[in-house]
C-alpha cells in the first residue's frame, strides 16, 4: 500500500477507534446513578429517549474536549449572551460533527485525486470547519460588547434621573432594564434576578461585569461596589460615571473619525484612482497612439 492509502486509512480508523473507545469506557452505572438522583421528583418521567441521547452525546463531547478549551468556549458563550439555540453541550457536539463531515468529503476527494494540494486543502478545511463555530460566537460576542458600550451612558443617565427622583438603586436598575432594549437591559434584568434569589450585591454586580467583559461596565461596577462598601451616595457616583462614559464615547467617535482617512487611503490608491485615470486619460492616450501611428 502507498503512503497516501495508509494516510486515508489512518484518517478513517483512528477517529472511529477513539469514538468507539469513548463509548465503551463510559461509566454506565455511575451515569445511571446520577440520572436517578437528578430524576427524583418526577423530572425524568417527562424526558424521552431524545433527552437521554442528547445527554450522552454531550458527555461524549465533554470527554473529548480539553477542560481548558471547554472553559474558553463557555467564556465566549457568556460574552455572547448565551444564545438559546447554541448551549455549550450542543456546541461541543456540533464542532466535531461538522469537522467529521468535512473530513469525509475531503477523504472522498483524496480517493478520486490523491495529490498533495488536495490533502492540504482537506486538512485546512477540516480545521476551519472545527473552528467556525468559535469564530461565529466570538463575532457575536464582540457585537454584543459594542452594543453594551454604546448603551451604557444613556442607561446611566436614566438611572441617575430615577435615583435623584427618590427611587432606590435596584429600583432604578429595574426601570432601566424593563424600559430599555438590547444586551445591557438583559444584563441588568439578569443581575436583579440574581439579587432576588439571594445573591449578594457585590457578587451579583461583579458577575454582571464578568459576563459582559466590557471595560466601561467593569469600571462602573467597581465604582458601585466601592460606594456600597464605604457608604457613598450612589447618586453622585452615577453622575460622575455617566459624565465619564459620555466623554469616553465622544473620544472613541473622534478616534474613529481620525482613523478614517488612513483606512480610505489604500482603497483610494488601488481601486478608485486607477479607474479614474483610465476613464479620464484613456481617450487621450488612444488619440495620441493613433496620431503617432498615422505619422509613422
Amino acid at each position: 500500500m502507498t503512503a497516501m492509502a495508509w494516510l486515508i486509512v489512518g484518517l478513517i480508523v483512528v477517529p472511529c477507534s477513539v469514538m468507539v473507545w469513548s463509548l465503551i469506557s463510559i461509566d454506565r452505572s455511575g451515569l445511571a446513578a446520577v440520572q436517578n438522583n437528578l430524576g427524583r421528583g418526577g423530572r425524568v418521567k417527562d424526558e424521552g429517549p431524545t433527552a437521554t441521547d442528547t445527554r450522552s452525546l454531550a458527555g461524549l463531547g465533554l470527554r473529548m474536549t480539553p477542560k481548558g478549551y471547554t472553559g474558553w468556549l463557555d467564556k465566549l458563550l457568556s460574552r455572547a449572551g448565551r444564545p438559546a439555540n447554541m448551549p455549550l453541550e450542543r456546541l461541543l457536539i456540533a464542532k466535531p460533527a461538522l469537522a467529521f463531515i468535512v473530513a469525509m468529503v475531503g477523504i472522498v476527494l483524496l480517493v478520486k485525486s490523491p495529490t498533495g494540494p488536495i490533502l492540504l486543502l482537506a486538512i485546512a478545511l477540516t480545521a476551519l470547519a472545527y473552528f467556525i463555530p468559535d469564530l461565529l460566537i466570538h463575532s457575536r460576542g464582540a457585537k454584543r460588547q459594542k452594543a453594551i458600550q454604546l448603551e451604557l451612558p444613556n442607561t446611566l443617565d436614566q438611572m441617575l434621573i430615577s435615583v435623584e427622583a427618590g427611587l432606590g438603586f435596584e429600583t432604578a436598575m429595574a426601570r432601566a432594564g424593563q424600559n430599555g432594549k438590547g444586551p445591557l437591559a438583559e444584563e441588568l434584568v439578569r443581575t436583579l434576578q440574581d439579587l432576588q434569589v439571594g445573591r449578594s450585591r457585590k457578587d451579583a454586580y461583579l458577575a454582571m461585569a464578568e459576563r459582559a467583559d466590557v471595560p466601561d461596565l467593569r469600571s462602573f461596577v467597581r465604582s458601585v461596589v466601592q460606594a456600597d462598601a464605604y457608604g457613598i451616595a450612589l447618586a453622585s457616583v452615577l453622575r460622575i460615571q455617566a459624565k465619564q462614559m459620555r466623554v469616553r464615547r465622544r473620544q472613541r467617535a473622534e478616534e474613529k473619525a481620525m482613523k478614517l482617512p488612513v483606512k480610505v487611503l489604500f482603497p483610494l490608491i488601488f481601486c478608485i484612482l486607477p479607474v479614474l485615470f483610465t476613464v479620464i486619460l484613456g481617450p487621450a492616450v488612444i488619440s495620441i497612439v493613433a496620431m503617432f501611428s498615422k505619422g509613422l
